[in-house]
């Protein structure tokens, strides 16, 4: 009997504890659980954050002042400061409608991990809309998504601001904006979706390969700058009115300052601090020092003296063109692209450019669109590591075809949606200033203000 007692009594003991010691072991496993989450889930280098931070500024760096600086010394007196609101209105416009649309058309996937592949194979969803759910414990890669998304951004404002350059002296003020805000959405967006949105996105998923925005900075803003120019037409009294540049030294300490924020475009791109980003930013100087030397001795032979403007020139050219290729290629390969680019783009800013008439007024087409297309195509050759690239596993062949076709996907919409944009506008407000507007200089006609009190 006392047996069965005792036995009975433990029963009991066991009976009362086992739930206790159920809930122990879920809790245990819970927190194996979470801890494997933690680890698993992505977390913030602070040396890379650090590194974008700093890349992010560069990049906004090349937009105001570098680029209002280059482009502002190109055109005549009487429009310096035409060029110059223009560059510092769209970095404002693309400011908000990127925080508004912009980033979550760019780069919300969430349709993607739906296994949704039609449409958001071209342009992301709404999901991040109004910067929906981006906080600051929200992290993407190694850092920050805020600061991910303002990188992006300073990219997305920089590349309409390029355009600027093709139809300068001749635009509405009041068309151009409306003309930026919509390409920014229906052109820079879908293109920046497929090419880095990662699995899923059209030219990604294709195998385009595009460091640092070749095709959808250069070649879209080129494209987009010709398109442009065709549209609205030659400016009054091109080509047979002389008009050179106003001050070239504003434009010279334009490009230099270009060439420091090029850094944080390229080195920028590997979104860390890395080797990949040491990397890109070698072979970006090497290649903006090749193209700038490479333009400087082509103009010296076929006109008989180098000038400010063609080194400046050719040093942007260099960075266009090694702009796709900076994080998969080596030195030798950079020194090369920079040569071709520096020779092409001379080539098309003044040879392409005389032989079909179209007024791109400070070479938007020939240094952007040539430059990017000639990088692009380079990018397929010269990332094999057989020469010195990174891409152990690369067919040249194979990829230069896949570039091929990347380029062609991002001409083909490009320009289709850049027409149909800007003919739109001008049936809705008109594009071109009067006569009379243009005559008297866009400083004074659209802003009531001049650059110069003489």
């Amino acid at each position: 009997m006392k047996l069965h007692y005792k036995l009975s009594g433990l029963l009991l003991i066991l009976c009362l504890i086992s739930p206790w010691a159920m809930a122990q072991e879920e809790t245990a496993a819970a927190a194996v659980i979470a801890t494997e989450a933690a680890a698993a889930a992505p977390s913030i280098n602070s040396g890379d954050t650090a590194w974008m931070l700093t890349s992010t500024a560069l990049v906004l760096f090349m937009t105001i002042p570098g680029l209002a600086l280059f482009y502002a010394g190109m055109v005549r007196a009487k429009n310096v400061l035409s060029v110059m609101m223009q560059c510092f209105a769209i970095t404002s416009l693309v400011t908000v409608l990127w925080m508004l649309f912009g980033y979550s058309l760019a780069f919300d996937t969430t349709g993607m991990e739906k296994g949704v592949t039609n449409l958001n194979s071209f342009i992301g969803g709404l999901g991040k809309a109004f910067l929906n759910g981006v906080g600051v414990d929200s992290v993407t890669l190694t850092i920050p998504e805020t600061v991910f998304m303002t990188f992006q951004m300073t990219f997305a404002i920089i590349t309409p601001a390029l355009i600027v350059g093709a139809f300068a002296e001749r635009m509405k003020f009041s068309a151009m904006l409306l003309f930026m805000g919509v390409w920014s959405l229906v052109v820079y967006a879908p293109i920046a979706h497929m090419v880095w949105s990662g699995d899923g996105g059209f030219l990604w998923d294709m195998g385009v390969l595009d460091f640092a925005g070749g095709t959808v900075v250069h070649i879209n803003a080129g494209i987009a700058g010709l398109v442009a120019a065709l549209v609205l037409g030659k400016r009054k009294g091109w080509p047979t009115t002389a008009m050179p540049p106003h001050n070239l030294a504003l434009t010279l300490i334009g490009a230099s300052m270009l060439w420091v924020g090029w850094f944080g475009f390229n080195a920028g791109s590997a979104v860390a601090a890395n080797g990949t980003a040491g990397m890109a930013m070698a072979v970006t100087q090497i290649a903006t020092a090749a193209a700038a030397l490479a333009w400087m001795f082509s103009e010296w032979l076929l006109h008989g003296k180098p000038s400010v403007l063609g080194i400046a020139s050719g040093a942007v050219a260099g960075l266009v063109a090694i702009t796709p290729a900076s994080g998969f290629v080596g030195p030798m390969g950079a020194l090369a692209i920079g040569f071709v680019a520096g020779v092409v783009c001379f080539l098309a800013s003044t040879k392409l450019k005389r032989a079909f008439g179209y007024d791109d007024s400070l070479d938007v087409f020939g240094v952007h669109a040539v430059g990017g297309i000639a990088g692009a195509l380079l990018t397929g050759v010269f990332a094999a590591s057989s020469l010195g690239g990174s891409k152990t596993d690369l067919v040249i062949g194979s990829q230069v075809w896949t570039q091929v076709v990347g380029v062609a996907a991002t001409v083909t919409y490009c320009a289709i949606a850049t027409y149909i944009i800007l003919k739109v506008i001008d049936v809705i407000m008109g594009l071109r200033v009067s006569d009379e507007q243009e005559t008297e200089g866009l400083d004074l006609a659209l802003h009531d203000e001049r650059g110069y009190n003489l």
